[in-house]
């Protein structure tokens, strides 16, 4: 499990961003895989699950994951759900405690967020999509409801893709640009002409920017290039891979 400032030392605040590494699953998914949605032994799943949750103290059937569709939909977590009824979300908040608020990744950024004086807590799953259409601010706006205030969230921003990793096509950089013509600075020539190079980790970081969100670090980690630690979707594609693991992200008000 990977922990990382500012979050970091936050009193009554649990969070982790966890590796592939201390499960149970075998094959695509070796070893801690937490993601229903991929093609794993449920029973698998679960087990994994509940292991990540024993290293922030909590049971298992305290984490709450949703069906992440790449949107900008925002859930307030009251209570856990069953696995069957998960909102179709890509953004979590919370102020209750003992609560886990999980994301899944496979390339996308996990965004962990929590306001320590207001007891609010936020969680994102930050594609290419989710960033540019808005589901961080969509988050924070969900944390100001509840009492948060933009200028004293803090922000944790774990393993994903790298930009070294991350080709896309000549049709992918117009929208960005349509929005900030700045943005144009994600962006170098890859090695296949008419393509670009995308830097995520900086375009987000510059959206929470915007956003008035200032103490924000982010893992240096490339989830597509360090096969060992992480699960990629862009991995799997590129070898053709019919399946693949979920990396799990958790926040959580621990008392």
């Amino acid at each position: 499990m990977l922990t990382i400032g500012p979050l970091n030392g936050i009193a009554r605040i649990r969070h982790g961003f966890f590796s592939r590494d201390g499960g149970v699953s075998d094959g695509p998914f070796a070893s801690l895989n937490c993601g229903y949605g991929s093609g794993d032994d449920p029973a698998k799943v679960a087990e994994n699950r509940a292991r990540a949750m024993t290293r922030l103290d909590l049971d298992g059937s305290r984490l709450v994951t949703a069906y992440q569709t790449h949107s900008t939909e925002v859930a307030v977590v009251e209570e856990p759900w069953n696995r069957e009824d998960a909102p179709r979300v890509d953004g979590l908040v919370t102020t209750q405690p003992r609560l886990a608020l999980g994301i899944l990744t496979a390339d996308c950024a996990p965004v962990l967020m929590a306001d320590a004086k207001a007891r609010v807590i936020g969680a994102a799953h930050a594609g290419w999509r989710g960033a540019l259409n808005g589901i961080l601010e969509a988050v924070i706006e969900a944390m100001v409801e509840l009492g948060a205030r933009p200028n004293t969230i803090v922000v944790g921003v774990g393993p994903m893709i790298a930009q070294r990793s991350y080709e896309v096509g000549p049709e992918f950089p117009a929208p960005f640009l349509e929005q900030a013509e700045a943005d144009g600075d994600f962006f170098y020539l890859g090695r296949r002409e008419g393509h670009f190079m995308f830097d995520l980790k900086g375009y987000i970081a510059r959206r929470l920017d915007r956003a008035k969100v200032k103490r924000i670090q982010i893992l240096p980690c490339d989830t597509c290039a360090e096969e060992n630690r992480f699960f990629s979707y862009r991995r799997a594609c590129l070898r053709r891979e019919k399946d693949y693991g979920r990396g799990l992200s958790v926040i959580c008000l621990h008392h």
